[in-house]
């Protein structure tokens, strides 16, 4: 095992028609698949800034990515990102296998998802610090879920129940981490882009730099 932080980002691979599904009614299915791409940048980028290992971790095996993946793979190579699939019947079993795979081999991994721009490495670092004095830590979003979940140790059970998607997102994950006998922290509520407000904010705040052009 190596002492340190390892970071794992959930993405989605960009098809259209499965991604940002809910910005696809104003934006179009093009549109939401751009905004999928786009934001993924910016999430793997402002990891990336942190210093710390990445690995992205797709939503599913693919024999061969889509076409429309190209600028993120291109962007996982000159990073060094690491690719991996993730494993689980849902989000939460996902989230746990994989924070679970990472601690084999490092003392903290921590899951952010591909629509969660505002975290950066203060934000990482905040949540390292707490993990102090919990087993698990949560990054709260706005709309009732989070941004982010880190952890020192885990249980295979410690995300089951969850209803994933709603706005007791959050709080039935802190109550099963709980359930499983681990320690539990939260950080201060960040924002993440799943309407169309969130990426109107994302546009203001990152532009068209998020993507390198």
């Amino acid at each position: 095992m190596t002492s340190g932080v390892q970071l794992i980002q959930f993405a989605k691979w960009p098809q259209r028609g499965r991604v940002k599904t809910r910005l696809a009614s104003a934006l179009g299915d093009e549109g939401a698949l751009d905004a999928h791409i786009r934001l993924t940048l910016t999430v793997m980028e402002r990891l990336v800034q942190s210093g710390l290992p990445v690995t992205l971790a797709w939503d599913r095996a693919m024999k061969e990515p889509p076409a429309e993946a190209e600028p993120i793979l291109k962007a996982m190579a000159a990073s060094r990102v690491a690719q991996s699939t993730q494993q689980g019947a849902d989000l939460g079993e996902r989230m746990t296998r994989a924070l679970a795979s990472r601690l084999l081999e490092t003392d903290i991994a921590m899951v952010v998802g591909s629509d969660c721009p505002s975290v950066d490495a203060a934000y990482i670092e905040q949540a390292r610090q707490a993990l102090r004095q919990a087993d698990v830590v949560f990054g709260p979003s706005d709309d009732g879920g989070y941004v982010l979940i880190a952890a020192r140790r885990t249980q295979p059970e410690m995300l089951q129940g969850v209803a994933w998607g709603s706005e007791d997102a959050l709080e039935q994950s802190v109550a099963a981490v709980r359930n499983a006998g681990l320690g539990v922290a939260t950080l201060s509520p960040l924002w993440d882009v799943d309407e169309l407000a969130d990426w109107d904010r994302f546009l203001k705040e990152f532009g068209q730099s998020s993507t390198g052009g």
